[in-house]
């Protein structure tokens, strides 16, 4: 009898946090190629799997992926608090970038804007995803971190490689 292998899980690397500008970067390379992690990145259906930490459910995600288009999402965490937030499209480049900000300003307990920016870079069969999350103070910043920003995205990313990894066929 084999024993069962489970791959280790994907670095996330983040950069550490700036003491002069307000952002967060975030790498993490996945091994699928670029149209599909773009898909499991702007389909509903396929976000709507894996944003957020583990446990967390998403009942609500819809994503009109335009320059100006809504994104509508609330998020359950394990305990069962939800989370509604408020996204709009500012750049939409298929299969390379996306970037979208929030519009609630942090009316359910957020930061109050960031500005988030995902490119994506072919890399042979891989593809390399970089985050880049922009805000708009080093308090809110900050406050971000405070609240598990990372940790969430990390566990996040961790869910959005498993389900690209099975829409791979992986």
């Amino acid at each position: 009898m084999s024993a069962l292998r489970k791959d280790p899980p994907m670095k996330i690397d983040v950069d550490p946090p700036s003491v002069e500008e307000a952002v967060l970067v975030m790498r993490r390379t996945f091994d699928a190629p670029r149209e599909l992690v773009w898909t499991t990145l702007t389909d509903p259906k396929h976000v709507a799997k894996w944003y957020g930490g583990r446990g967390f459910e998403n009942p609500v995600c819809e994503m009109d992926v335009r320059p100006g288009g809504l994104w509508r999402h609330v998020m359950r965490t394990p305990d069962g608090a939800e989370f509604k937030m408020e996204f709009v499209f500012v750049e939409v480049v298929k299969p390379e970038k996306l970037v979208w900000k929030n519009v609630d300003h942090g009316k359910h307990g957020g930061p109050h804007d960031n500005l988030m920016t995902v490119t994506l870079e072919e890399a042979g069969r891989q593809t390399k995803w970089k985050l880049v999350a922009r805000f708009t103070s080093l308090a809110d910043r900050d406050a971000a971190l405070r609240m598990g920003f990372t940790t969430v995205l990390s566990e996040g990313t961790e869910k959005f490689n498993d389900l690209v990894k099975a829409l791979a066929g992986n």
